[in-house]
């Protein structure tokens, strides 16, 4: 569990919390029961963030990708190969261009 202290624009201080760290408040609401007030008082955690980490947490486990980052390693792999796949496919449609170039230069 990491939790760090990022600086923003404004120059406040603001945590940042890894995937895993959150991925244990939302067991922890889903498997003990616990009221999502309850443990944001208890963890000192604004219901906002945890609201969105179960409302991220139910996205993946219906295959979706929700919103913000994924919060189990697996979805973070799919958003890791589906960014790569983004970039090699432009770089397929560039390599398409430029030979299209070049084979009307050759002729």
């Amino acid at each position: 569990m990491e939790i760090t202290w990022t600086t923003n624009v404004t120059n406040t201080k603001r945590r940042v919390f890894d995937a895993s760290f959150k991925l244990q408040i939302v067991q922890m609401i889903r498997s003990q029961g616990l009221g999502i007030g309850e443990v944001c008082r208890d963890m000192k955690l604004g219901e906002t963030a945890v609201r969105r980490w179960l409302a991220q947490a139910d996205a993946e486990q219906l295959g979706q990708p929700g919103i913000g980052k994924p919060l189990t390693a697996e979805h973070q792999r799919i958003r890791q190969l589906e960014a790569e796949n983004k970039q090699l496919r432009g770089d397929v449609e560039v390599l398409k261009k430029a030979s299209a170039f070049f084979a009307r230069e050759l002729r």
